[in-house]
């Protein structure tokens, strides 16, 4: 249901139309983009109260001077309608809405338990395999300082299971005590086996239960004169109790929840998300959700909330610093998602009261890092506006670089940054094929020709500035391709390594200038430059990287005449890519499912006789 986009957007009519059913609503602006999208349990009062004369909130007032059509879908029930709000603003990332863009999966720490010998291991994603998850970890950090903990305390092994199978001789990790070597049979499953559940039961937060099970291993082992072990059980046992002391949180609090509190100052908003689990302090994490004008505390929360955990397993308590409204849906649905139920608290007393104001304290903090941030990148941004003579300060920058290993994996990348930093949802990579193998320019001008054809179709944004890392040849390349595409009328500026190769020494190549420019190095408008192309120098490794690596696993297996690709994933899977498969022996080849003693000869062969190892 919508008004006809081809006349003006008449209101009333479209109210007396509308249902008192749930539902969501979509507003458009002139150019058709959705700019707003809530939810109602009754659509009719819910958006008849948009189109009053006058608005209490500026950031109202200013949403609909611009709408210019409302589109509703009704639904049977609330929960219905908070679920296609949130996809809804999941994909057409509404400028009004509260919009979360950092989205990126937290960290567990896998066990896994279906294995004879367990393994401990890093992991992101979805959580589908069999075994045990432990988390989620506020960063990547906090889960390699915990898996290196439990190495120390436990020396359960963290190998690919490809590295376990086919190992003959003990690694490294055995012999600075880090594990026990199973994959050679120096401990038995048993014992091992015990080893991992203590890990596990470390990672409960059940020390107590892991310091009594070692004390009467000690016990043992001193009561057989095994004094070796007997000393190793002593110093776990040290470790355990200084952990224990540094954990200041008491038993009955060992509950998981999450604590969110936010904080915000014109235009920037910030959300602290702090990890409790097993009644620790695990750390936190700071978001900042994209919106529009001013907002309540209220309605950042809520919006919050909603975008955050109806995309991941909330945990049975969520304590927030402010009244959420829908509160009660939400829990409804959260809990039909879990294996658990769902609560969100707002009045809480002490410990989770102390909780809350150590979340209020990250959330100003990152509040004000974030302000400063943005205050240095807009004095940046102003400050090469006047480098380039720009009549405002720029607020839209592209840069490309070129990365292969003599003309191998040739990728192009196009970072852009507004003056918020970098735009990582804009960054794009280009896999190239120049004429010759090695030519810089000819590579340059194909990822330009194939990225700026998009930009003058509208397909995609056009930048203030474009920069290309290098000097007069790239600078030529680029002024080139836009004069083809008529659009020379950009400014593109070339940033090239000093003779002493070192930052703060680039020259800065302008079209229709002879000689390069050089910023001081403490130049504002120098450092955003760097940080730039670094970004696109880092892009473009990165990319070149991971081409040239998926070119040299399976160029040489698909030479292999009856080798098919079933065969080929086994094989790789089996010894943990081509190293491994070079490395092993036809009787090794052969053992593996699918591949016959006669196609083990032929493999082995290919690898290791024509020359090509």
């Amino acid at each position: 249901m919508s008004a006809d986009s081809e006349n003006a957007f008449d209101a009333k009519s479209f109210l007396k139309s509308l249902t008192h059913r749930p539902g969501v609503y979509r507003m458009h602006n002139a150019a058709g983009k959705v700019i707003y999208v809530g939810k109602a349990r009754d659509l009719k009062k819910r958006v008849s109260s948009y189109f009053q004369r006058s608005h209490a909130h500026p950031k109202t007032a200013s949403l609909m001077s611009q709408v210019a059509d409302v589109e509703v879908t009704v639904t049977n029930t609330e929960t219905e309608a908070l679920l296609l709000e949130y996809n809804l603003i999941k994909k057409h990332k509404p400028r009004f809405n509260v919009v979360l863009r950092d989205d990126k999966s937290y960290p567990y720490i896998y066990v896994s338990t279906q294995h004879p010998f367990p393994r401990l291991q890093f992991h992101r994603g979805p959580r589908k395999g069999k075994g045990r998850y432990f988390g989620p970890y506020p960063s990547i950090v906090a889960v390699r300082k915990t898996l290196s903990e439990l190495q120390k305390l436990f020396q359960v092994r963290q190998c690919q299971d490809s590295f376990f199978r086919n190992r003959s001789r003990p690694c490294l990790q055995y012999q600075i005590r880090r594990c026990t070597a199973p994959c050679v049979g120096l401990v038995e499953e048993q014992r091992y086996r015990e080893d991992v559940d203590a890990a596990i039961l470390f990672l409960e937060g059940k020390n107590r239960s892991v310091i009594d099970t070692f004390v009467a291993r000690m016990e043992d082992a001193a009561e057989r004169q095994d004094y070796e072990h007997a000393a190793r059980y002593r110093d776990q046992i040290a470790r355990l109790r200084e952990i224990e002391a540094q954990q200041l949180v008491s038993r009955h609090s060992a509950r998981d929840l999450d604590v969110v509190a936010s904080a915000s100052s014109p235009g920037t908003h910030c959300v602290t998300v702090l990890f409790i689990r097993n009644g620790a302090v695990l750390g936190s994490r700071n978001h900042f959700p994209k919106l529009a004008g001013d907002a309540d505390s209220g309605e950042i929360m809520s919006g919050f909330l909603a975008q955050y955990y109806l995309g991941r397993e909330a945990p049975p308590e969520i304590v927030v610093d402010t009244a959420v409204e829908d509160g009660d849906l939400l829990e409804q649905e959260l809990s039909a998602r879990s294996s658990h139920s769902v609560q969100i608290r707002h009045s809480v007393r002490d410990r989770r009261q102390r909780w809350l104001e150590l979340a209020a304290t990250n959330a100003r903090e990152g509040l004000t890092m974030k302000v400063n941030s943005n205050a240095t990148l807009q004095r940046q941004f102003a400050a090469l506006g006047e480098f380039l003579k720009l009549e405002a300060p720029p607020e839209r920058l592209e840069c490309f670089d070129v990365s292969h290993t003599s003309g191998e994996a040739t990728v192009a990348s196009c970072v852009v940054f507004n003056q918020s930093g970098a735009l990582k949802s804009d960054y794009r990579r280009f896999n190239l094929e120049p004429a010759a193998p090695g030519d810089d320019y000819g590579a340059m001008r194909e990822a330009l020709r194939r990225r700026y054809s998009r930009i003058k179709k509208g397909e995609v944004p056009m930048p203030d500035v474009l920069f290309v890392d290098g000097g007069k040849g790239q600078l030529a390349e680029a002024t080139a391709v836009l004069a083809e595409l008529e659009i020379d009328w950009l400014q593109v500026v070339g940033v090239a390594k000093g003779r002493s190769r070192k930052p703060g020494m680039e020259q800065l190549f302008l079209a229709g200038e002879n000689t390069p420019s050089i910023l001081p190095a403490d130049s504002p408008a120098l450092l955003l430059i760097q940080q730039l192309r670094d970004e696109a120098h880092r892009f473009a490794i990165t990319g070149h990287r991971q081409r040239r690596s998926k070119a040299r696993t399976t160029s040489r297996l698909e030479e292999i005449p009856g080798l098919g690709p079933k065969r080929r994933r086994e094989l790789l899977r089996q010894f943990g890519g081509l190293p491994g498969v070079s490395g092993a022996s036809i009787d090794d080849l052969a053992r593996v499912h699918g591949i016959s003693k006669a196609m083990a000869e032929r493999i082995y062969n290919d690898l290791h006789l024509d020359g090509k190892n």
